[in-house]
């Protein structure tokens, strides 16, 4: 049984999304200790447990230990169980992360899948549904894998209720992926959105990020306005994503009470700016993303990245406890960095 200390690096839940997700593909069972050592409240909460409990239904696993509060699981999973699967994350826990841990396994899984995923679909901690759907989804499928997202109702804080579909067609064997590049800066394009708020905050948004992208990367922007979206309660989000001939990032930010429309669109600006100012193909969000999938494809996997994160670097090292696979990574923590993969899975 693959032992996996759950403090170790950023000590969050994603070490235990990605141990599940590779023990559930490759078969192989795993304990994981020490769950969320590395945070104020330790163990299982209600999100990580949620998706534990979702990955055990959809693979039949053995488990010990899935309570909140738990700092111990035991998983011993038997085969991936296609069809239609529904799961609720909960008020507003991330569908995003729910979603990082079901992917892997569904993607290599004997037959299509469709899952509805209930909760919050624009929340913080977690990348939001139109990062998912626009810069992630597109990556897995230029590996083989086929995937779908659609938003019926948006989730936001507190009260989530958010619902997403998620059309997955699996491939037999993923392929390696090469982000190394990212070529010429296309365009710039993103969304504005918000549900039960007065009309002006959507536009303030836009307009702001529209104004500093002109005068600061003298670039233009194109953002759609979204006035209602659909959901349960009050939120706002803006969303820009950099196109080049060979990438595509994300970055956003998320309102709140008190929090001026002009400054939700800085912080995506912010980041923006700091992408497109930096060397590196991808963003670090996808890269951190794409580190499982990339240890189980076939050949040889590499990207460049405007920034090495502690997500990224945790992966890696989970990765390395599942498979036989040559790990290479250049680059510290803040810096730019590239990272190679190449072997077959074992």
């Amino acid at each position: 049984m693959i032992e996996i200390d759950g403090s170790y690096g950023e000590g969050g839940g994603q070490i235990l999304r990605t141990s599940l997700a590779l023990s559930a593909v490759l078969r192989r069972p795993v304990r994981v200790h020490s769950i969320r050592g590395g945070r104020s409240n330790p163990g299982l909460q209600p999100q990580h447990l949620r998706g534990a409990q979702a990955l055990a239904r959809m693979t039949g696993a053995r488990t010990e230990g899935l309570h909140i509060g738990s700092k111990t699981i035991t998983f011993i999973p038997q085969e991936i169980v296609p069809g239609n699967h529904r799961f609720e994350v909960g008020t507003a826990g991330s569908v995003s992360l729910l979603m990082q841990g079901l992917l892997l396994p569904l993607s290599l899984a004997k037959e299509r899948s469709r899952l509805t995923l209930v909760g919050g679909t624009h929340v913080s901690w977690s990348p939001p549904f139109h990062y998912i759907d626009q810069v992630l989804f597109p990556t897995l499928n230029s590996m083989g894998v086929s995937l779908e997202a659609t938003l019926e109702r948006w989730g936001w804080y507190p009260r989530g209720g958010g619902i997403v579909h998620v059309e997955v067609e699996p491939a037999s064997e993923l392929k390696p992926v090469v982000l190394i590049d990212r070529g010429r800066l296309k365009r710039i394009r993103g969304i504005s959105a918000s549900s039960h708020l007065p009309e002006h905050v959507v536009r303030r948004q836009r307009d702001w990020a529209i104004r500093r992208i002109e005068a600061e990367l003298n670039l233009e922007a194109e953002i759609e306005l979204i006035e209602d979206a659909p959901a349960n309660s009050p939120g706002s989000f803006l969303f820009l994503m950099a196109e080049s001939e060979k990438a595509i990032a994300g970055f956003s930010s998320l309102g709140e009470r008190g929090k001026r429309a002009e400054d939700v669109a800085g912080e995506a600006v912010d980041s923006l700016k700091r992408y497109v100012q930096r060397d590196g193909c991808i963003d670090p969000h996808l890269a951190d993303q794409l580190i499982p999938f990339m240890s189980i494809a076939r050949g040889c996997s590499s990207f460049t990245t405007t920034e090495v994160t502690d997500h990224l670097v945790t992966n890696l090292w989970v990765v390395g406890h599942f498979l036989d696979v040559q790990i290479s990574r250049c680059g510290q923590r803040g810096e730019v960095g590239r990272v190679d993969i190449t072997g077959s899975p074992s």
